[in-house]
């Protein structure tokens, strides 16, 4: 079977394309970078694609907001060509800036009456760059397929995530929308710094809409397609399987569509 076409999306201030786009190949997928403008040109060429990922960077430099201009941009010239993408099965992953870009274009958390919903500044009041662990809820994302724990890096100022109601944290739990939430060392659910790197209610750290094909995380998968990404690679358990977190959801992703 022909593998899945993937475009990542790039804009100004994007620093985290090639990467991404690299972990794309490496989990079988056929790969192009593109830049905004171009897709802007011809919107109806996203046809082409199964998978559309906007990675991590500082879109536009971040100057009025973290993601803000990037789902600006989505959000009005191309919200018909994602709309089409999304109805007939197109996955979609935002990674880090993707992720803010993916929540203030309106696409996360989704839904037929969506919540606003935000991320800003870290709790901590400065940019944060660490690993962290988080507990996936499988069920709903073919980006997340079990409960196993897993590792990620962040790098991130801006990382909270917020909904305009509050109160609709508990029906995006109960709906399965919540992917990823932090964990701290012992495995517990944490809003305690620095297990949870931002302060985020509920340790949110991935989320996806109601069919569980768009999907954003502020942590970077990209970051962990190698055993040797991970800091602690040289003192694992003598024998052991390695591990590579971050490749497993983009497999994960290439899977669901074969």
């Amino acid at each position: 079977m022909a593998s899945p076409r993937v475009i990542v999306l790039r804009a100004p201030g994007t620093n985290c394309n090639e990467e991404t786009a690299f972990a794309w190949e490496q989990a079988g997928a056929e790969v192009e970078t593109w830049h905004i403008a171009r897709l802007l040109e011809d919107s109806q060429t996203l046809g082409r694609f199964q998978i559309l990922t906007i990675p991590g960077g500082f879109s536009y430099g971040d100057d009025l907001g973290a993601g803000r201009i990037f789902a600006t941009r989505l959000g009005t010239v191309l919200s018909d060509a994602l709309r089409q993408f999304h109805e007939r099965g197109g996955l979609i992953l935002g990674i880090c800036n993707g992720f803010q870009v993916l929540a203030r274009a309106g696409l996360l958390p989704g839904g037929p009456s969506p919540t606003q919903a935000t991320l800003t500044q870290n709790e901590s009041g400065r940019f944060e760059s660490r690993w962290v662990r988080m507990q996936p809820q499988p069920g709903l994302s073919p980006f997340i397929t079990d409960a196993t724990p897993i590792e990620l890096p962040v790098a991130h100022g801006e990382g909270k995530f917020l909904l305009a109601d509050p109160k609709a944290l508990a029906t995006l739990e109960a709906a399965g929308q919540i992917v990823l939430r932090y964990v701290d060392a012992s495995g517990a659910v944490t809003e305690e710094y620095p297990a949870n790197p931002n302060g985020t209610p509920g340790a949110v750290a991935g989320l996806c809409d109601p069919t569980g094909r768009i999907f954003g995380l502020m942590p970077h998968p990209e970051r962990f397609i190698d055993p040797i990404h991970h800091p602690r690679w040289t003192r694992r358990e003598p024998g052991s399987a390695p591990s590579c977190d971050g490749l497993r959801i983009f497999q994960n992703a290439i899977a669901s569509l074969r």
